[in-house]
This record gives C-alpha cells, sequence and structure tokens, in this order.
C-alpha cells in the first residue's frame, strides 16, 4: 500500500472510515485556521472552539467531500460558514480587551507595537466579510482563484472586494492613528 502524503488523499481515508486520517489533517492545519479564526475574531478562547469545531464538522461532513477538487478550499469552505454561524450567534465579541495581550513580542519597538496594535484594532473594526477576505488573501496566503471558489464568486470580483477592504482598512486605521492618545497609552 503506497503511503498517504496529500491532503486530498488523506480527507478520501476520513471519508472511508480513518479518523487517523483526520488527525493528520489536524496537525497539517490546525495552526493555520486558528490564525484564520483568530484574525477574524479576536478571540482566542473563540479561535480554538472554531478550530475544533471545524475539525468536528469535517468529520461529519466527510461523505460531502469530492476527492476532484482541491482539499484546502473544501476546508476553507467549511471553516467560512463556521465562522458566519458563529458571528451570527454573537459567539464573540470583537472589542478590544482592557490587558495588552495581543501586542507584538515584547523587543519589538513600542512604536512598532502601537501600529502593529492599531492595524489589528482597524482589521476588527472592518465588517466580518471584508475582514475575512483580507484574512484569507494576506494571512491565509489564498489565491484570488481560491477566494473566489470559496465564496462562489468570479476572480475578478474578489479583486475588486479586496480592493475595497483595504481601502475601508486604511480608512479606518487614519482614523484611528488621527485619535487623541488617551490616558494610558490607548487611543
Amino acid at each position: 500500500m503506497l503511503p498517504i502524503e496529500t491532503d486530498e488523499q488523506l480527507m478520501t481515508a476520513v471519508r472511508e472510515g480513518d479518523t487517523h486520517a483526520l488527525g493528520v489533517l489536524f496537525d497539517r492545519h490546525h495552526a493555520a485556521l486558528y490564525r484564520y479564526f483568530f484574525r477574524l475574531s479576536g478571540s482566542p478562547a473563540a479561535s480554538e472552539d472554531l478550530t475544533q469545531d471545524l475539525f468536528l464538522r469535517l468529520l461529519r461532513k466527510s461523505s460531502t467531500w469530492d476527492a476532484s477538487s482541491r482539499f484546502t478550499s473544501w476546508m476553507y469552505r467549511i471553516a467560512h460558514n463556521s465562522f458566519i454561524d458563529a458571528a451570527r450567534r454573537g459567539k464573540w465579541e470583537t472589542e478590544m480587551p482592557e490587558h495588552q495581550e495581543f501586542i507584538a513580542v515584547a523587543t519589538h519597538s513600542l512604536e512598532r507595537d502601537q501600529e502593529h496594535e492599531l492595524l489589528r484594532r482597524a482589521m476588527l473594526a472592518l465588517p466580518p466579510d471584508k475582514r475575512e477576505l483580507l484574512v484569507l488573501s494576506r494571512y491565509q496566503g489564498m489565491k484570488y482563484e481560491q477566494i473566489g471558489e470559496l465564496l462562489g464568486v468570479e476572480t475578478n470580483t474578489v479583486k475588486v472586494r479586496v480592493f475595497r477592504a483595504l481601502g475601508q482598512l486604511r480608512e479606518i486605521y487614519m482614523k484611528m492613528s488621527a485619535a487623541p492618545v488617551l490616558e494610558g497609552g490607548t487611543r
């Protein structure tokens, strides 16, 4: 028997009842999915819950897996739906927590940390659909064609939406960066 190596082969094995193959897929993709959900929700707890829930959904939906399609596109389609479901239920708040647990590594300069935090807050201020486009394209490294397949739209539509989302992010960022700094260093 040939070793199972590709995600597509692993998912086919899951569909055939091999739960060990799901564990391999989990090992390969859980960190990227956690980052995806974290960048969308801003909540470590919600991100962990959504990541765990996603792999249960993959198992439950394994019979719908089409081996001729790309596994990551199918996985992110389910992740997208999970995020939308959770957002509709108000599963988390995207407000800035009081403590600075999300600031970049302490060795960075304070200025860089503040810019990073401001960008994170600006991302969380975007509508969820625009935030997701930027997360998929910029942080998850998905190509516009893959995003189009995931969302069921043309590639050019994705390009336009990403361009508009970047424009809105820039606008939000500029407004936040122009806001006066309050005592304690927050805006």
